[in-house]
């Protein structure tokens, strides 16, 4: 009977309290400002010099059930209920939403979300990915240490789902499907296509078989460089597209001719 009474009060306001990142049953005191904040996010998003807190600095969290302010722990010094059924204590940070399957990865060096065992960090990559893509993936060192190329959030600790795309570049799952929404499908950071655009090549080729050129042009060639292969070669003009000779990709672009050297 002790230990239900124990459980109960442990559990007491449970997914009762928090801010709209975290369902959590404390407050932190930034270190940086001496400002009180539902989260790091709160504080990041409220400051007006845009200053960021870094987690593994807060020294004081405020209970939300007694207001008790003291060092960060799970348990509550004065009132003793749990101020997150999830807690890092070397992020000091609190959730009371356990179905996120949060877990703290060592080399990334903060908590992530998903369950552990769905993932596994990539050492080059610096990050950790799902377990579907180990030896799967084309390596980028700290390919996650950087904004997203379209809504320029940062990447690594970001709220949002993050998308590894073929070319090992990431960005927000949200960010790409937008993108793929208004027909746009290579990559922003390296121009490679970001999904399979075979069916699509085919209809150019179509496309091109239907179109007659001018008899001006039958015979122009230009240099293009494949964005997808990197492969630079001389091909045939034509007015819908060049088409790399090497992968079959239409997704091209017109450059010079080689330099030629002479003895």
């Amino acid at each position: 009977m002790e230990a239900d009474s124990g459980s109960s009060r442990l559990d007491f306001g449970l997914m009762e309290f928090g801010c709209e990142h975290y369902r959590r049953r404390c407050k932190i005191r930034a270190p940086c400002c001496d400002q009180i904040f539902g989260c790091r996010h709160c504080h990041n998003e409220s400051v007006a010099d845009r200053h960021e807190l870094r987690r593994n600095e807060i020294k004081k969290v405020i209970c939300l059930i007694c207001d008790e302010e003291q060092p960060p722990s799970q348990v509550c010094s004065s009132c003793g209920v749990n101020m997150g059924s999830y807690f890092c204590g070397i992020c000091n940070f609190y959730d009371d939403d356990t179905e996120k399957g949060q877990y703290h990865c060592d080399d990334c060096g903060i908590c992530r979300v998903g369950g552990s065992e769905n993932f596994f960090h990539c050492q080059k990559c610096g990050a950790c990915y799902s377990v579907e893509l180990r030896d799967k993936h084309m390596c980028i060192e700290n390919s996650m240490r950087h904004h997203c190329p379209v809504c320029y959030e940062y990447l690594f600790d970001s709220l949002q789902e993050t998308r590894v795309l073929k070319c090992g570049h990431t960005m927000h799952s949200e960010c790409l499907d937008d993108m793929l929404l208004h027909r746009q499908y290579a990559c922003p950071i390296c121009s490679k296509s970001m999904v399979d655009m075979s069916r699509y090549w085919r209809k150019l080729d179509e496309e091109v078989a239907a179109t007659i050129m001018p008899h001006d042009y039958l015979t122009r060639k230009v240099w293009i460089l494949c964005n997808d292969c990197n492969v630079t070669s001389e091909v045939a003009f034509h007015i819908v597209g060049q088409k790399c000779e090497q992968c079959s990709s239409y997704n091209t672009r017109n450059v010079a001719p080689p330099a030629t050297h002479q003895c």
